[in-house]
């Protein structure tokens, strides 16, 4: 399986202001880029504080990469993956009503029995995987077996920390704004407690664009 893991950040690595309110980042040139991602991969991933704070869609915007995706015999939105050690979003939330995909939701013993009811009358499928923090190499190859050849992770930057310190992330796809938000509990691209043999990465292709933002493509060296 190949992960992918795609991220906006400014350039002091923020990927949020300390209001931690979702701040915009990627200009409107860089959201295509981000729906065309979305549509050529089987699933996309986030991590419990995105899931619970922004309840996102993940669904793929532009009509034509729909249909082209109907036309390849997939959904017309890729599976949604939520990774939450208590998932207590709610019936109706965004993540799990918006869109035609699948949505898989991994957690731990921390979710009640009856919030995991709730999650599985809603359509989701669910999965409880560990005491305190998911077990994310048993959750690659959960959804592998349901037949996921690639996955595209939007963050934020907890989820992605883990993700790196697991070694299960391929390729990297940052797009580099013009700003500088600031803040020492600002949000980083990888947060937690820090990686310390690091993760190197082979660049592959940089590209600038017209709105001044750079969009930097690396390969994660095992």
């Amino acid at each position: 399986m190949k992960v992918t893991l795609n991220i906006a950040m400014t350039l002091d690595g923020k990927i949020d202001t300390i209001a931690r309110q979702g701040a915009k980042i990627s200009s409107d040139a860089d959201w295509g880029r981000v729906d065309r991602l979305r549509a050529a991969h089987d699933a996309v991933l986030v991590g419990g504080r995105t899931l619970l704070d922004d309840d996102p869609r993940l669904t793929v915007k532009t009509a034509a990469l729909r249909d082209e995706r109907v036309a390849r015999g997939l959904a017309p939105d890729p599976v949604k993956v939520g990774i939450v050690s208590n998932a207590t979003l709610s019936a109706n939330s965004r993540f799990l009503t918006d869109g035609d995909g699948k949505v898989f939701i991994f957690t731990t013993t921390q979710t009640s029995a009856i919030q995991l009811t709730v999650l599985r009358e809603a359509g989701a499928q669910a999965f409880v995987l560990g005491e305190h923090r998911v077990d994310l190499v048993a959750m690659m190859k959960i959804l592998a077996e349901h037949g996921i050849e690639n996955v595209m992770v939007e963050g934020g930057g907890g989820i992605i920390a883990a993700l790196l310190a697991e070694g299960l992330v391929d390729e990297v796809q940052a797009y580099i704004a013009p700003l500088i938000f600031g803040g020492a509990t600002a949000p980083t691209l990888a947060d937690g407690e820090g990686l310390l043999d690091g993760v190197r990465l082979d660049l592959i292709a940089l590209t600038q664009l017209k709105d001044g933002g750079i969009l930097a493509k690396y390969e994660v060296i095992r």
